[in-house]
């Protein structure tokens, strides 16, 4: 079974339980305009060409079978269109100023990675974590190494979207002790808005996680003046309220570490939001609490 992977991350502390080593999956069916990875939205791999590290040299020219980078007046250009990101490119620059994000791998690959601190796991609660992207969009490999991970011993969980084939969820909840689910809208012209889909599958699925006994941790990303609304927070506390296994609530402050990636991916237009002030979130938490009854912390 191969799957397309573009980082696996180790010693997290903030994907789940415990230490664990998180597998991040190319593709995902939303666009969010926030987007923390946007690396891993497309399926494909892809050149990320960061113009500080490049030193001009040529390796690349010379390299590239599709003749995508040249050298101009002393400095490097890179033509996106028509590049099939074989990543040879790659393999040849001094600096690594061409990279690429996402390879091949197969079950066995991935989980020789992950057991490297299997010792870690045992030690304090923790596991493998499957990310995106969308970990789901991938869901026969997700399945695959999810399995192979139980077969292990190792614990398991997922970070989704929700926005997935009905079939997928049911499979990956057999071998899934976590989900990490995200809450990014209230409604779906507000979801349609900021993440590119209705909510309607979304739902569903958080509603069939909870027939399947699944235990849910609702995540939901707060970006000022785009979902920062009392009509949002409320809806995160009415829904973590309505599903009984959700256990607790974790608001996401914005981040920028998206910014650098989207201009590495030749994205101009690299969206660039701003975090809400902490002592909000914290009166976000305080009122999610009130009317759930649910724990909710900030990440």
């Amino acid at each position: 079974m191969l799957g397309t992977v573009f980082n696996i991350q180790r010693f997290s502390l903030f994907d789940g339980p415990g230490v664990r080593t998180v597998v991040f999956l190319k593709g995902c069916p939303l666009r969010c305009i926030w987007c923390h990875n946007p690396e891993g939205i497309k399926r494909e791999p892809q050149i990320m060409f960061n113009s500080q590290r490049c030193i001009a040299c040529g390796e690349c020219v010379d390299t590239c079978p599709r003749h995508r980078h040249f050298i101009r007046e002393g400095l490097h250009g890179f033509i996106r269109e028509g590049c099939e990101g074989c990543g040879k490119c790659t393999k040849v620059c001094p600096t690594e100023a061409v990279s690429l994000a996402g390879k091949l791998m197969d079950t066995e690959a991935v989980m020789a990675e992950v057991m490297r601190d299997a010792s870690l796991y045992k030690e304090s609660g923790g596991g493998v974590t499957l990310s995106g992207g969308e970990p789901l969009y991938q869901g026969e490999f997700a399945v695959s190494v999810l399995k192979a991970a139980k077969d292990q011993g190792i614990s398991t969980c997922i970070e989704t979207c929700g926005h997935a084939k009905r079939d997928i969820i049911v499979e990956a909840a057999k071998y899934t002790d976590d989900f990490y689910f995200d809450y990014k809208a209230t409604g779906d012209e507000m979801h349609k808005k900021l993440c590119g889909v209705p909510q309607t599958i979304i739902l569903e699925n958080l509603a069939l996680l909870c027939e399947l006994g699944a235990r849910v941790t609702l995540r939901c990303p707060i970006v000022e003046g785009e979902n920062e609304f009392p009509e949002h927070i409320r809806g995160i506390g009415e829904v973590a309220g309505k599903y009984s296994c959700i256990g607790e609530v974790h608001l996401e402050p914005y981040h920028r570490l998206g910014v650098s990636k989207s201009e590495k991916l030749g994205e101009n237009a690299a969206y660039d939001g701003k975090a809400p002030d902490r002592v909000r979130l914290e009166s976000y938490c305080e009122e999610i609490t009130r009317i759930s009854g649910k724990a909710c912390r900030i990440s």
